[in-house]
């Protein structure tokens, strides 16, 4: 069954992407494109990769942090 009608991306390909690592829908979009067009199907996608489903990070990763969140640290320490 498709989830993104704009890109034509299927349910197989968002598991197949989750399987390779992919563990948000921006990271499914980063993958195949889907739900940068209308959006429409960014909670199906959502849904498909359920909760829990990726490792949580640690704490120390930078890279884990939304972009810009960083820029406080410096001032909260």
């Amino acid at each position: 069954m498709y989830v993104c009608s704009c890109f034509g991306v299927t349910e197989q390909q968002v598991r197949q992407h989750a399987d390779a690592g992919a563990c948000t829908p921006r990271q499914i979009a980063s993958a195949c494109k889907a739900g940068t067009d209308c959006g429409g199907c960014v909670r199906r996608i959502q849904a498909l990769l359920g909760r829990g489903a990726c490792p949580r990070r640690e704490a120390s990763d930078v890279n884990a942090l939304p972009l810009g969140a960083d820029a406080g640290l410096a001032d909260a320490a």
